[in-house]
């Protein structure tokens, strides 16, 4: 499905909310369970530095993962992002759910995905997005495939795509200055 770059922008331009998945895309994939069975994950700071950026800009930020943790929980409060849904095996509902609930169209949708289970959504949003190492099957059914890897910087592009389509990245970087 891969479209031209100036089409990614004007996709991108009509984007409200961007829903993510958790693992291979915020994270690289790896879940680390402890003698406890305690589950670790490892996050990028420089996504999650790029999800409040986008935050910022008023642009509301989702994630619907398929597992449950207690790490994806602190990381999104961390991350000032509310709408945490985990334990969702079958994603489709609770999108749809979301996206009424905030008055939405799904093309004022993005969704960033990995794996078979992103289909159902990545096939209704505005703005479908691949990170670089998701499944081949996922890739073919993306308007746009992050350059980096989930867990790898991949959320953090998706944010800029964003902010550049919408004329807000100029003024995000000049507020560190």
């Amino acid at each position: 499905m891969g479209t031209h770059m100036q089409d990614i922008l004007e996709k991108a331009e009509k984007i409200k909310l961007v829903v993510f998945d958790v693992d291979g895309v915020l994270t690289d994939g790896s879940i680390i369970i402890g003698d406890d069975g305690q589950e670790y994950k490892a996050f990028n700071s420089r996504d999650g530095h790029g999800m409040k950026l986008l935050q910022y800009t008023g642009v509301e930020i989702a994630i619907i993962t398929g597992r449950t943790s207690k790490t994806v929980e602190h990381r999104m409060q961390g991350l000032g992002i509310n709408h945490v849904y985990q334990g969702q095996r079958i994603k489709l509902p609770v999108f749809e759910k979301l996206v009424k609930e905030l008055g939405l169209s799904p093309e004022q949708c993005a969704y960033v995905g990995d794996d078979w289970v992103d289909l159902a959504i990545l096939s209704r949003v505005g703005l479908a997005v691949a990170v670089q190492d998701a499944d081949p099957v996922v890739k073919k059914h993306a308007h746009w495939i992050t350059p980096s890897a989930g867990g790898r910087g991949a959320a953090r592009e998706v944010c800029e795509l964003i902010m550049e389509a919408q004329g807000n990245l100029q003024d995000q970087i000049e507020r560190h200055f």
